[in-house]
């Protein structure tokens, strides 16, 4: 479909005509000469002298040429376009952050799989975890791993392939054997401030208690509150453990609280499986669909139209007035 940008502009059409028609013509005054000879000159012409002046006439070629230019210019600067069909995009409408923690307790291998056999703590979270980015296509989603320090793996991105590609990578005692969880929500929380959507949802996994933390995990949860941010705890490992082996669920549970989130423990991997996915059902994806149609200018039609047709008429002037002009 071809619409008009500025279609007011037409109305600049007939401004010719007006000006043609109620501005006063131009007037030149020329200098003359006077001969004391007039009357001889006259008679021996046979002229019948009288009072005039030089009026330029156009042709009818010169007149509809100008109608025709004056009109494209006109369409030209009323910015034909062609408008394309609607076409939409589906962005999400909140961004995810998974802080997972990577301290030595997590290389533990009490976790059973199907077969019965035990596999390492993190390995079962990096798989089930993995199953869960790989679902959630379109949402914006960045990754943190904690132990002593917090680092952030990948920023708010779109790009889920890039998010489980980092976890396969990623080993147990990469950020140090202790669990920082208070430093790892700051992280969160300064994650989250390059994103513009309000809802924002952090899910935050650790098998520990908080050993190496600058920052009180309740007091992190406390900011993360402030700056609308919805914190899921998961937890991991042995509630009944010692020193850092022992999973703090209390901290994880006022965590949760304190954000009006969602408190979780998974014991082994088909327990993991079934948080992930109440996770998913509590949290569904959330999209914002925005339609354009794209639109493709066509004003260098009729502005090099008349261009053309101008330069052609010039042309076609000066070779008439060359051919008409004595030798």
């Amino acid at each position: 479909m071809i619409s008009l940008a500025l279609p007011w502009a037409l109305v600049a059409l007939p401004l010719p005509w007006l000006i043609w028609r109620f501005a006063p013509p131009y007037r030149e005054t020329a200098p003359a000469v006077r001969f004391p000879f007039f009357r001889q000159i006259v008679d021996a012409t046979d002229i019948k002298p009288r009072a005039g002046s030089v009026v330029l006439v156009r042709s009818r070629f010169q007149i509809i040429t100008a109608v025709i230019i004056w009109c494209l210019l006109v369409i030209g600067l009323a910015a034909p376009e062609r408008i394309g069909a609607p076409i939409e995009i589906t962005k999400s409408a909140r961004d995810v952050v998974l802080a997972i923690d990577i301290s030595g307790s997590m290389d533990e291998a009490d976790f059973f799989a199907e077969d019965g056999s035990r596999i390492q703590r993190f390995a079962a979270v990096r798989n089930v975890v993995s199953s869960f980015v790989e679902a959630r296509e379109g949402d914006r989603m960045a990754l943190i791993v904690f132990g002593s320090q917090a680092y952030l793996q990948s920023p708010l991105t779109e790009d889920l392939t890039t998010i489980v590609e980092l976890l396969e990578t990623t080993e147990v005692g990469m950020a140090g054997p202790h669990t920082a969880l208070g430093d790892a929500l700051g992280l969160s929380i300064h994650t989250f401030e390059a994103s513009d959507i309000e809802q924002r949802l952090l899910i935050l996994l650790s098998d520990g208690a908080d050993t190496a933390s600058q920052m009180s995990p309740i007091n992190a949860a406390e900011i993360a509150k402030t700056k609308g941010v919805e914190i899921y705890t998961i937890a991991v490992g042995d509630p009944e453990g010692s020193g850092e082996n022992r999973v703090d669920v209390e901290t994880l549970k006022e965590i949760a609280k304190r954000t009006d989130g969602s408190y979780f423990f998974a014991g082994d991997l088909s327990a993991l499986n079934e948080v992930y996915k109440r996770i998913d059902e509590l949290t569904p994806r959330d999209v914002e669909t925005l339609s354009y149609r794209p639109r493709q200018s066509l004003a260098f039609w009729p502005l090099g139209l008349a261009a053309i047709l101008g330069l052609l008429a010039v042309t076609f002037l000066h070779l008439r007035q060359r051919n008409r002009t004595p030798a």
